[in-house]
């Protein structure tokens, strides 16, 4: 059983911060860090080893799509936020930006993304799931892909409107292509293994 500190939170107090109240933050003092949606502060325990290791294995198979394709795409990793500079600041697992809206994106900030994973950790997957999907949905990222440890799953949603619908749950050797990066392919069984 999970201990209350072990789980992603909410800020205890409700409130909404600034930017600039958020960026200010110390880093939580047992790790992890904070995320901000809409002005609400989150607290995101830091990943244990099968998080690591999936994420590992999925950025050296985005990183290979990336290359090959390098007029085509960027890969971004841990500690690379998607944010608005009113209230929201994420940090997803990996993300592909593709070279067109990252050109229209200018400099300052990634404000979304095409093809954003996350790695559902028991700590985070209900705030990975609804939360974190629906503010994803909401900056207007193309797809969504979330890595089901428990289920040894990857989970492929696609944006409809403003929210994401399903389109597929993959698993064992079944591959799993992106629809925004067409070619990008990821067999669960070599994620998991």
């Amino acid at each position: 059983m999970l201990e209350p500190s072990q789980t992603a939170t909410a800020s205890p107090l409700v409130r909404r911060y600034s930017m600039e109240e958020f960026l200010a933050l110390q880093a939580p003092p047992q790790g992890g860090h904070y995320e901000l949606i809409a002005g609400v502060l989150y607290m995101v325990p830091p990943p244990a080893w099968p998080h690591n290791l999936a994420a590992s294995r999925l950025i050296v198979a985005f990183a290979l799509y990336a290359a090959a394709h390098p007029d085509g795409c960027t890969l971004f990793v841990p500690a690379t936020p998607i944010w608005t500079p009113a209230d929201t600041y994420l940090v997803p697992d990996l993300f592909l930006i593709s070279a067109e809206r990252l050109r229209g994106m200018g400099s300052e900030r990634i404000t979304s993304a095409d093809l954003v994973v996350e790695i559902l950790s028991p700590s985070t997957a209900v705030y990975d799931r609804t939360a974190k999907a629906d503010t994803y949905a909401a900056l207007g990222a193309a797809e969504l892909w979330l890595v089901d440890l428990d289920a040894h799953a990857i989970e492929r949603r696609q944006l409809a409107g403003k929210v994401f619908r399903d389109a597929g749950t993959f698993r064992g050797a079944q591959p799993v292509e992106s629809a925004a990066f067409p070619g990008l392919v990821v067999v669960p069984d070599d994620v998991f293994r």
